[in-house]
């Protein structure tokens, strides 16, 4: 699966289940998603005042540093089947 299909079935897919995930099981998958998409986190902690955006920096920057795109997409979509056998679709 290429990036771009992958972010298409992120983003798709992420809002079918039938109960939200807790934000921490959100949190989880954004972060293998982005680990995925963009590898290891690169950019400048975000401001004190951006608390939704430092929270996902932190999961960004918490997920398996050094895993490959390949491996983050795996423990993506096996995070994401968990979800949605949890939670139904």
């Amino acid at each position: 699966m290429n990036n771009k299909t992958f972010g298409y079935s992120f983003k798709s897919n992420v809002k079918k289940v039938k109960t939200r995930p807790t934000d921490q099981e959100l949190l989880d998958l954004y972060g293998l998603y982005k680990q995925a998409i963009v590898g290891d986190i690169n950019t400048d902690k975000p401001g004190i005042t951006d608390l939704k955006g430092k929270a996902k920096w932190e999961s960004s920057l918490f997920s398996p540093t050094g895993m490959s795109n390949d491996d983050a997409m795996n423990a993506y979509i096996s995070l994401a089947k968990e979800a949605i056998e949890k939670y139904g679709m």
